[in-house]
């Protein structure tokens, strides 16, 4: 049960913690002896009725006794010691208090004061949880480097005393591109788990959409909209997306009958209104391309024309090697495989996505429908020793079980 709850409340009770004690390190150390306080006490005791407060309390009052242990209690000001030590009543705490803290967190983890990829990278590791290694794999760099993006950053928040709050409205504008890049790669992880044994990790992926709702109720924003626009529409997708044993189902053969026709609704309206704006920017053309699939009673009925159209504006406003690769993945679809393949080589040629197997893997398919059969193996071959999870490299491995020689 409280491996249950770690999993479930931890980054909360982090985020509280960093507010009442100030410093990201103590509040991770008080953080884990909290919870050990928890394996100790309630077996004994029995469990709370308030876990998260309990935690927040146990680990605020095991830090203090940490500071006091090692003599360094009287180094702090007045001010602060009487902020750590104040008493509280964690039956006050209400569920709106934490999620403020996890808001605060996010923000004062998105600072200008840091290099934009640190500012993804801490809220990544300390709003959301996700390990380092999974970080590393979402920015595509060594997990050595990340961890020291991270260490960085936490110092650089400490010695500059980047506050710990929400920004004032006139300053928000100016953070929401970082945060909304943050709650879009902590989706991706969930939607299409980097690694591991599951396509998907609902928990995260959910964990993204609630940070989407709360950042709209506190910044109304069109890409802010169009942003959770994109993961609802997504999501929608999640139970058609696997089979009952776990194996990758493509968007073309997935039963939409399974898809959530509430989230598809939800997203909808708000990625129409985020365009009616005329404010909108990559999140809400990629709601946008999401959107024609949903509308789309089967698949033979996808408007592709639509489509490619709307990756020729986002390939405008967002620049980027995937955009493109996505985009020649359309026009195969529109005008043939032929078209497609010609777009994929000319960007592998680039060597940009030469370490990326989903363009390995979108050309074998390409290859496989031209009846280029040794190239598609070649692709297939290529895109299984990049490839990191599971039902992934079980799919790939069925492409390639199947081809002719």
């Amino acid at each position: 049960m409280v491996e249950a709850l770690y999993r479930a409340e931890s980054r909360r009770v982090l985020a509280t913690l960093i507010r009442l004690l100030g410093d990201f390190e103590l509040a991770e150390e008080a953080l884990h002896d909290a919870f050990r306080a928890a394996l100790e006490q309630w077996p004994r005791d029995g469990v709370p009725a308030n876990p998260r407060a309990w935690l927040v309390s146990a680990g605020r009052f095991k830090a203090i006794d940490g500071i006091r242990r090692r003599a360094r209690f009287e180094a702090l000001d007045d001010k602060a010691a009487e902020k750590i030590a104040a008493p509280d009543d964690p039956a006050t705490w209400g569920r709106e208090d934490i999620e403020d803290d996890r808001l605060r967190l996010m923000f004062t983890c998105c600072h200008p004061a840091l290099p934009p990829d640190a500012q993804v990278a801490l809220t990544l590791r300390e709003v959301c949880g996700l390990t380092t290694e999974e970080i590393a794999r979402a920015f595509i760099t060594a997990p050595a480097t990340l961890a020291q993006r991270i260490v960085r950053a936490k110092t650089k928040i400490r010695d500059a005393r980047i506050p710990y709050e929400v920004p004032a409205p006139d300053d928000l504008p100016d953070r929401l591109e970082s945060v909304l890049r943050v709650i879009y790669l902590v989706f991706n992880e969930g939607y299409s788990a980097s690694s591991g044994a599951t396509l998907t990790r609902h928990d995260i992926s959910g964990e993204a959409i609630r940070l989407g709702r709360l950042l709209i109720e506190l910044l109304p924003e069109p890409e802010a909209m169009g942003l959770l626009a994109l993961m609802l529409l997504q999501e929608s997708r999640r139970a058609a997306r696997a089979s009952p044993t776990g194996d990758l189902i493509l968007l073309d053969e997935q039963d939409r009958s399974l898809w959530n026709r509430d989230q598809i609704a939800e997203g909808l309206a708000l990625a129409e209104q985020a365009l009616a704006s005329r404010r909108f920017g990559p999140y809400t053309l990629q709601a946008a391309i999401a959107a024609v699939h949903a509308s789309a009673p089967e698949a033979a009925a996808t408007d592709w024309s639509r489509i490619v159209r709307l990756y020729d504006l986002l390939a405008q406003a967002l620049p980027s090697p995937v955009v493109e690769l996505n985009r020649a993945v359309a026009v195969a679809m529109r005008d043939g495989p032929a078209a497609g393949l010609a777009l994929i080589d000319a960007l592998l040629a680039r060597g940009e996505l030469a370490d990326y197997h989903l363009a390995h893997s979108a050309r074998a398919d390409l290859c496989r429908r031209l009846g280029l059969n040794a190239e598609a193996r070649d692709s297939y071959q290529r895109a299984l020793a990049l490839v990191q999870q599971e039902p992934e490299r079980r799919f790939l491995e069925r492409r390639l079980g199947g081809l002719k020689n």
